[in-house]
Formats: C-alpha cells, sequence, structure tokens
C-alpha cells in the first residue's frame, strides 16, 4: 500500500513525526507542496493520496488507475472532481467539524475588529497620536456595539451557529438563510429564519458560512451588495469564490458597505492583481482561521481514521 502527501507544508508542523503514525497502513511519501504539472508524477503507483488544496481534475483523475482513496486534508473538498472520481471507483473523503472551534473564533474576531479597531487604534497610539492628543481619548473610527444590531448568517452548520452563539452572547439578534432550515438553535428569542434578499437588506454584519458550489459561486454580488446597507460589514471564512471579488471592491470604494473581513480569497495564494489589495476598509488575513494547532491534530486524527476505515472495508466521511 503506497500513501502519498501532496502538500503536507500546508499544515507548517514543525518535522514530519505527525504524519508517522501513517505508515502503519503502508509506504509513505511526503511531500511539503506539489505543483500542478507534478501532480500525476508524484500519485503514480499509489492507492491513497492525501491533500489538502492540490486539485484532482477529471483529467489527473484519469491518469491515475491505481488510486482507491483520496481523503481530503480539510472540510472543503471543491477541488475533487467528484464525479470522475465515483465513475471511477475512487472513494472520496474529507475531515469534517475539526476546526468549528477555531473557524468560529476568528470569525468572531474579524467581526469585533471590523466593529472596535483595535489594530488601527494600537497603530495610531504607537506613532503618537495619543501622547499628542488634547483629550484623554480620542478615536480614529467610531466604535460599533453588537448588542441590538442584527448578525445574518448564510449558511447555518456547525460553525455557523457557533458564531451565532457567540454574537447572540454579545445581545445581537441572528437571522439565518439556510435551505433546510435545520438546526434551530434552543435559544428561540433572538433568532429567526430568513431568506437570502433578507439577510442581505436587514443586517448589520454578515457572515458566510456555506460550502462553494457551481451554483453559488459568486453568490455575493454587485446585486445583493447593493442590498446590504451602509452601514454594514461583510465577513467571509468559508471560501472565496463565494464573492464576487471586483464588485466587493467597487461596494467598499463607493460607500455601499460599510467594510469587509475576509479570512479567505478566490485564488489562493493571493495574486498580486487581486483587486481586494488596498481595498478601503478591507481586513485580509490569509486564510488562517482552520489553523490552530488543536484544530490541526484533529485533522490529522480523522485522515488516520479516514484510512483505517476505507482498508476495514467501512469508508467513513465519504462526501459523495
Amino acid at each position: 500500500m503506497k500513501i502519498v502527501i501532496l502538500d503536507a507544508g500546508t499544515f507548517y508542523f514543525e518535522d514530519e513525526q505527525p504524519w508517522r503514525a501513517l505508515r502503519q497502513f503502508g509506504e509513505l511519501v511526503i511531500h511539503e507542496h506539489t505543483a500542478a504539472s507534478t501532480i500525476v508524477e508524484r500519485c503514480a503507483g499509489a492507492q491513497i493520496v492525501l491533500t489538502n488544496k492540490v486539485p484532482f481534475s477529471a483529467e489527473t483523475l484519469q491518469a491515475l488507475p491505481e488510486l482507491k482513496l483520496i481523503s481530503v486534508l480539510a472540510t472543503g473538498y471543491n477541488i475533487i472532481d467528484t464525479a470522475v472520481a465515483k465513475a471511477q471507483g475512487v472513494t472520496v473523503c474529507n475531515g469534517p467539524s475539526y476546526s468549528t472551534q477555531s473557524v468560529a473564533q476568528h470569525t468572531l474576531a474579524l467581526i469585533l475588529e471590523l466593529c472596535n479597531n483595535v489594530g488601527l487604534h494600537s497603530q495610531s497610539v504607537h506613532v503618537g497620536d495619543w501622547v499628542n492628543s488634547e483629550g484623554f481619548c480620542y478615536w480614529k473610527k467610531p466604535l460599533v456595539q453588537l448588542e441590538g444590531a442584527t448578525v445574518g448568517f448564510v449558511g447555518w452548520g456547525e460553525i455557523g451557529r457557533r458564531v451565532g452563539e457567540q454574537v447572540r452572547a454579545l445581545g445581537a439578534n441572528v437571522i439565518a438563510y439556510t435551505r433546510s432550515r435545520k438546526g434551530a438553535p434552543e435559544w428561540d428569542e433572538g433568532f429567526a429564519w430568513a431568506d437570502l434578499d433578507e439577510v442581505f437588506a436587514q443586517s448589520d454584519v454578515i457572515s458566510l458560512h456555506c460550502p462553494q458550489t457551481p451554483e453559488n459561486t459568486g453568490l455575493v454580488n454587485r446585486e445583493r451588495l447593493a442590498m446590504m446597507k451602509d452601514t454594514a460589514y461583510l465577513v467571509n471564512t468559508a471560501r472565496g469564490g463565494l464573492i464576487d471579488e471586483t464588485a466587493l471592491v467597487e461596494a467598499l470604494k463607493n460607500g455601499v458597505i460599510a467594510g469587509a473581513a475576509l479570512d479567505v480569497v478566490s485564488k489562493e495564494p493571493m495574486a498580486v492583481d487581486n483587486p481586494l489589495l488596498g481595498a478601503p476598509n478591507c481586513l485580509i488575513t490569509p486564510h488562517v482561521a482552520w489553523s490552530s494547532m488543536p484544530a490541526r491534530q484533529t485533522l490529522l486524527d480523522i485522515t488516520l481514521n479516514n484510512i483505517r476505515a476505507f482498508l476495514d472495508g467501512e469508508p467513513q466521511n465519504v462526501v459523495r
């Protein structure tokens, strides 16, 4: 049994020690990063492949007849052509729920940074603005209080619900859009289901927590941004392709919305010509929400169990 890891470097482990448990299943080959041109060469002869962001197109899959299992080192699996994988008898698994708390915490941090401008004010103090202030306090931007505000969610899975609990604890009202309308919180007061347009029109903060699919790519477009309040904020810790980035830049420049905070963009690493670079009132972090050490270890544990279950003939976390 040959197992290949294509992008172990995305985990930023100090050494290979965390991966060594995989050797119980067979020969292990570890690559820190893999260019698209070398995917087939590196996976040749492998029955099991682990990938975080290295994509498997129809052409790639068709060139790997010995491949039996792809275990995605993430929850999202849009990097895999799952229809072709199924047709070729390749099982595709993912790592669900490994980073719920990590992503929820980062999402809340982005929301609070938009509301409180902590970094902006700290920078201001360090360049001498407080030393030279005539008053005992000042602010570069007004602070926004979440109590009484409406936070809208597009997607209401485990991460969305966790963020909802957190902002509700701060006094915000929560509205959520999801097609299934499942998972209503125990705290009925301060929560309501809404349709998609209502979320965009009524929310003071919108947080995206849905998977990216061909149907919802570019979901946040010029028309939906125009529905938002000009005081509202947009937060995305889901997938970059959910947002039309050119439309978002236009909305930020023209004051259509007050600000945005993003942990994901459409192409990662971020391209030098991405229009979001330098956009006003736009916070960007480099896809780090998932990456706390407990989350990374949990994902590795899930992956080990995915492989074990597959070899036992009872695959788990099969995505399609």
